[in-house]
């Protein structure tokens, strides 16, 4: 019974509003950290379009984004082990923006 009431007190209930559910359509991520945190810009670019969106920014610690490193690279095994690999372009696409600071893409 005891075992019953801790697995109780450790779920976690989490909401997903139908709003957030539809998801947002993004093709670029601009990720910027200070000492303390790491700050990912999630934007939808469309092609001829010199202005681009910022769809959705999350901040986390620096802990959590290393987990979300090895959760995204674990989902991406998992992806390829049934999918196949992959394909990459052999050159990065090139994007006309300057968020400055210590920036990365994906």
């Amino acid at each position: 019974m005891a075992e019953q009431n801790e697995q109780k007190q450790n779920q976690l209930n989490i909401e997903l509003t139908e709003e957030v559910a539809e998801g947002q359509y993004v093709n670029l991520a601009m990720i910027a950290h200070s000492n303390s945190e790491f700050v990912i810009d999630f934007i939808k670019m469309m092609p001829g379009v010199p202005k681009a969106k910022v769809k959705s920014r999350i901040v986390i610690t620096p802990e959590h984004a290393k987990r979300l490193l090895y959760a995204l690279k674990d989902n991406i095994d998992k992806f390829e082990n049934n999918f196949g690999p992959i394909k990459q372009a052999d050159e990065p696409p090139k994007f006309p923006m300057n968020f400055g600071g210590t920036v990365g893409e994906a």
